[in-house]
């Protein structure tokens, strides 16, 4: 028996991935899922608290270098109207606003980054400090002249350009970090504009890593335990050649290897155990041929014997009418033998049972009268319906009624009944003849012996063929009074055989 392999195209692959890496792979791509997904929401709540807290840094600043001017110019007025008042706090109160100032410049020092802003902030720091050393020098003078000056210096006019290099280095400190909030305002602008496609991003991503895994479960383990399962039901049909397509997952392929070979060695079992059987078929059926034509041969040779010696008329015509009746005798043995040798191919179709049955009985209906053999109906149902070849079954039951009639004498009756058991229709002929000689067996291959004029002694291993093939019941009854019942089961359309 020869045994066709199909190869798939991941056959060809030398290391096939095993189930275990194929959900080890599945996991993986899970796992980078919601890795991805918590990397792009901790990236983005990162960036806001960098931003938020940059953005609180220039506006701390901002808001510092705008109250350390503020402040100066509080001082300005406050010490010079105490200085024209002549207080002698003036000193005092003079201190605490320096105090002041110097402790915002420390917030400015802690607060600046980058070496642009503490260039800046220093800058601001030592024009400070000059106009400080300036403020404490005027009010050290005690003479009118001085006072004179003093009244020049917290002129209105004067405290501008007094403060003009203060001012200058402030603007200077302020334009650097408007700049930053600027450029910072700028990227906040451009993340708010991309920031959903980068939110977007991620589950798209990850759509396709879960598309991308089911497609390769898919196309690794669903599909060739698909395969498998469809081979199966094919392997358990009888059908050995088609063996399983070897692709998937290593198990998946381990598995369809596996059923490979026990297919491929069923096979040759198979064709051993055919090979055994056609002997032992020959070995039982060439004794039977040798019986059978040995003995129509020993008849003819006997008449021709006959022929060949002195003798009437009469003898002679005799002789040759045996001989004629021997040679149609072994003929239509031959013919039998070749029918029920051959491979039986039926074609099924519904049928009314009693209709076979009667068309069968009409061939034979010239030699029952002949021979003065009635025919009666018992049960006679003609409603069952049966899924049959009929011109198989009419040989069947042509020589099951041939062997009635042959075992029947002149005047006796033939019955015949068809009624419905269950889902199962039953068929009878009863014959009130001498009985078989031989106890019929399903699975015998000898022919029984025939001592009849026209039999053949395979009429009932055909019949048991052909009932075989419909998956139908045949069952020989010897009745212990006199005759045989044949009983032929039947399932009715619409029913499976049980």
């Amino acid at each position: 028996m020869t045994v066709d392999r199909t190869i798939g195209p991941a056959e060809m692959s030398a290391h096939p991935r095993s189930l275990r890496q194929l959900l080890m792979t599945h996991e993986a791509v899970l796992v980078l899922l919601v890795v991805l997904s918590g990397g792009v929401g901790g990236a983005w709540g990162y960036t806001w608290q960098q931003w938020s807290a940059e953005s609180i840094r220039l506006n701390l600043l901002l808001s510092t270098a705008q109250e350390i001017k503020a402040r100066l110019f509080q001082q300005i007025q406050e010490v010079s109207v105490a200085g024209l008042r002549e207080e002698e706090t003036v000193a005092q109160l003079n201190a605490h606003h320096s105090r002041a100032g110097q402790e915002l410049f420390n917030v400015l020092r802690r607060t600046s980054v980058g070496r642009a802003e503490g260039y800046a902030v220093q800058d601001m720091q030592q024009t400070y400090s000059l106009l400080q050393n300036s403020m404490r020098e005027a009010l050290k003078d005690p003479f009118v002249l001085n006072r004179l000056v003093r009244a020049r210096v917290f002129d209105p006019d004067f405290e501008q350009r007094f403060i003009a290099e203060f001012d200058a280095a402030t603007h200077v400190f302020l334009g650097l970090l408007l700049q930053q909030r600027k450029t910072q305002d700028e990227r906040i602008a451009l993340w708010s504009r991309y920031a959903p496609f980068a939110l977007v991003l991620p589950i798209v991503f990850g759509l396709a890593l879960v598309f991308f895994s089911r497609g390769v479960l898919r196309r690794e383990f669903i599909e060739p335990v698909r395969e498998i399962m469809s081979g199966t039901a094919k392997l358990s049909s009888g059908e050995l050649r088609g063996l399983l397509p070897e692709t998937g997952a290593s198990e998946v392929r381990e598995l369809a290897q596996g059923i490979n070979q026990m297919a491929l060695d069923l096979a040759n079992s198979q064709d051993a155990l055919l090979a055994s059987e056609r002997q032992a078929a020959l070995g039982s059926l060439v004794p039977v041929v040798a019986h059978n034509i040995r003995n129509p041969l020993a008849a003819i040779r006997a008449n021709a014997q006959l022929l060949s010696a002195d003798g009437t008329g009469e003898e002679l015509l005799d002789c040759r009418q045996a001989i004629m009746q021997t040679v149609d005798r072994l003929e239509r043995w031959v013919s039998a033998l070749v029918s029920y040798l051959h491979p039986l191919k039926p074609t099924f179709r519904k049928v009314v049972f009693t209709e076979v049955l009667s068309s069968t009985l009409g061939l034979l209906q010239d030699r029952l009268e002949q021979q003065g053999i009635d025919c009666a109906h018992g049960r006679w149902d003609n409603a069952l319906t049966v899924d049959m070849d009929p011109d198989l079954m009419e040989q069947a039951l042509f020589g099951l009624l041939n062997n009635a009639l042959e075992a029947s004498a002149g005047g006796q009756t033939i019955e015949m009944a068809v009624w419905r058991e269950g889902e199962k229709a039953m068929l009878m002929i009863r014959d009130w003849g001498g009985g078989l000689p031989f106890e019929p067996k399903p699975s015998g291959l000898e022919p029984g012996p025939s001592t009849k004029r026209f039999g053949t002694g395979l009429g009932i291993p055909v019949a048991y063929k052909i009932c075989a093939v419909h998956g139908f019941d045949l069952e020989f009854v010897r009745r212990e009074s006199q005759g045989t019942d044949v009983l032929i089961t039947a399932p009715l359309v619409g029913h499976s055989p049980s």
